[in-house]
This record gives structure tokens, sequence and C-alpha cells, in this order.
């Protein structure tokens, strides 16, 4: 008998970053030189401290099921995280623990709109941002952010993009994959669309703010446009800053009527999220960021040495970013030229292709919703890295503007 699925899991797609990465991984494992450039993980390990907090909750036998909600110490420190952090205030009935900053989202659009309503999406964009509201019933709405705007929202097209069905706008800062950084005047412009628009809800995921190379500190929506707190959710966690993806622990910040909610789905999903993992979390949020600066400033090397050799890859627009940890690039240039072999490259999708077969691994830009691009991680070596943008340069570089 033919297994019938739901729509709702028929609306979404398997993730492409893990598709990605799995075939680069099952090249390598075939003995392939593949330069793995998809993962959107540090490199970097998880810090001692964090790691032996995490041993000593086991050894003290804090190994037993959580508050669906998460631990009272982690989401007070969570209030600390932002209060010291981003200069921002709530209460403990205000912060959610989730599986991950992933589930996090999951749940708030679980928990809303109702079928049919809207969601604002910039493009490019995460994938699970459309993928999550679609699978909860909701309609994303895809919002093209170019490169001729930096891959950030306009307030022009917020306003012409909002209607009564609007629900939420997903602000996501700094961008993946486009490492895009929203300026103060940027956001205050934002924020002036939002105030005339009182139903529309603010996702604003933050996982990457402390992995910035302008040597700022964080610049919340929030700081500058305080009155969006009544109907935002902040979204954060440990997995980005603090290497610790495999951990599982993402954060969420909002009004009370919004974390109740987004706790009842909880408690039918998944219940609280890992104890052990709690543990280490406290301990990141507590230790402070010392730890930080050096792995900063290697993420930036990377990107300079990989903007360098792509500089040399005829047809491909890079656009600097100023934070995460990918670089993003427009690849219009070669769509429509030849390979050796005859084969024309008629998209981003197959422009990652050509580049596999150069033992680069990349992510095409439609993945995240914008094409033609292409998505390339700056979370592994230096060497790697410079190494993968000599060979994206070769490759781009065999390509003729007719058939051979």
């Amino acid at each position: 008998m033919t297994l019938k699925l739901s729509r709702r899991v028929q609306r979404v797609d398997l993730s492409p970053n893990a598709a990605a990465k799995a075939r680069a991984t099952e090249l390598r494992a075939a003995g392939r030189d593949i330069l793995d450039l998809t993962t959107g993980e540090p490199d970097f390990d998880t810090p001692e401290h964090i790691k032996a907090a995490a041993w000593a909750a086991i050894q003290a036998g804090a190994t037993k099921y959580t508050a669906t909600p998460g631990t009272q110490a982690l989401r007070e420190a969570v209030l600390a995280k932002l209060e010291r952090e981003n200069r921002l205030a709530y209460s403990l009935p205000e912060v959610f623990i989730g599986n991950g900053a992933k589930q996090v989202i999951f749940n708030a659009f679980a928990a809303t709109p109702d079928e049919g309503g809207e969601v604002i999406v910039p493009t490019p964009y995460w994938p699970t941002f459309p993928d999550a509201v679609r699978f909860n019933g909701g309609t994303p709405v895809l919002l093209a952010c170019e490169l001729a705007q930096s891959c950030k929202l306009l307030p022009e097209q917020l306003e012409a993009a909002i209607t009564p069905r609007t629900r939420w706008l997903v602000l996501n800062n700094p961008g993946n994959p486009s490492g895009a950084l929203y300026s103060q005047a940027e956001l205050l412009a934002l924020a002036a669309v939002l105030r005339r628009h009182r139903q529309v809800w603010v996702l604003l995921d933050e996982l990457y703010e402390h992995i910035r190379f302008d040597g700022g500190t964080p610049s919340n929506l929030l700081n500058l446009a305080p009155e969006l707190r009544e109907r935002s959710l902040l979204v954060g966690g440990v997995s980005k800053t603090y290497a610790m993806t495999g951990w599982r622990i993402g954060f969420g910040a909002a009004p009370a009527v919004l974390i109740k909610a987004m706790t009842v789905v909880q408690s039918q999903a998944a219940s609280g999220a890992s104890s052990v993992s709690q543990a280490a979390a406290l301990a990141a949020f507590d230790g402070g960021l010392g730890f930080l600066p050096p792995q900063v400033a290697a993420y930036q090397a990377r990107r300079d040495a990989l903007i360098a050799a792509l500089a040399e890859a005829p047809g491909l627009e890079v656009l600097v970013p100023d934070g995460g940890f990918f670089v993003f690039v427009r690849c219009a240039g070669v769509i429509g030229r030849y390979r050796p072999d005859g084969l024309c490259i008629g998209s981003d999708d197959d422009l990652a292709v050509w580049l596999l077969e150069h033992g680069v691994a990349a992510i095409a830009g439609s993945a995240y919703g914008l094409s033609p691009w292409v998505r390339f991680s700056i979370a592994t070596g230096l060497e790697a890295v410079a190494e993968a943008g000599v060979r994206v340069a070769r490759a781009c570089a065999e390509l003729r503007e007719a058939a051979p």
C-alpha cells in the first residue's frame, strides 16, 4: 500500500545545505580531492570551559527532563546576556529555550499565523524561513534583494509588500548567505514602515551577531525602535558564536503571550531541550567572549583571501560580506557560457556542478531564493579557502562564449 503523505510535508524540501554537504562528503569518501565550502558551522572547537561545564553537569546528575521553556538558570543567563550585549531588558516569562534556533523559529510559525497568513521573507534567505512558514500553513512573500542594494531589504519594498494578511517580517542580520549587515540608518528606515503597520510582527534572526568585520558591536532594531519590542521575536543561540552547533541550543525573546504559545508547541513536539546542553550553554553565556576576537580575525582573513582569488574569476561579482562566514557571489556573467565538453552553464546549479568537478563544493543561490548566485563558506582553514578560490577562478576561465 502506498503511503499517502500530508500536504504539509509536500510543501517543503530537504535542506539544500544538508544535501550539498552530504554530496561533498560522499565524494571525499570515494577519494576525490574536494574542498568543502558548503558547511554553515564554525570549524573551531567548543571552548574548553563550556565542555567542562557539560561534564560537570553529567557528574552532578543533571541528566533528567527540564522545564519545557528551558531551565530557569539558563533563561536567567539569556536575560543577562541580552542586557549586557544587546542593551535589551526582558523578564523570565519572555524567554524560551529550544533545540536550536531553527526550532525556535519553527515553533513561532507553528503558533502563528493561521492558514494563508503572509510572512515577508527577503531573498536571499536561509531556507528554513520560507519552508517553516509553508509547513505551518502560512504563505511566504519573497522579496528579491539584489546586488545593487547589497542584498538588503529596502523600505519601499517592504511598504509595497505589506497587505492586510501580512503577519510577520523576517529580518536576518548579519545575513545568511549574504553576510550583509544593516546600518542604523537602514534599520531606522525599516522601522518607520513597520510603525505604520501594527499587525506586522518582526522575527529578528541574529545568530551571527558577533561574527562581524566592521569592528563594531551588535546594533539591534529594538535598540533603535524600542516600541517594536511588543511585536518582535528576537532569535539567538550558541551555535555560531561559541562553535556549539551540535549542542542544539537556541533561544527566543518575545512578549510573554507568544512565548507561552511557543511553549505549548514545544511541549507536544519535543519537550525541553537537552539538560546537559543547557548546562553547557549556561557556561557559554556566563563565560564571556574573550576567546572570540582571534576567531573573527581568522574569518576575516579567509574572507579576504577568497575575495582576492575570486577577483581573477571572469564573470563573477562578489558581495563583500560585513559579517557571518559566507561569501555570496553573483555569477550572471558565466550563465550561458560553455564548458570545454560542450555543456552549457544554464543556471547557478549548473555552475555548482562545474565547480564540484574542479574540486570545490559550494551551494547554488537557488537554494536561497536568489539566482544566479553561489555561496561559499569560509568556515574552514585559510589554506583551503584560498586554494578553493584559485580553483573557482580556473573553472570560470575555462568557460567559453560559444560551444566548442
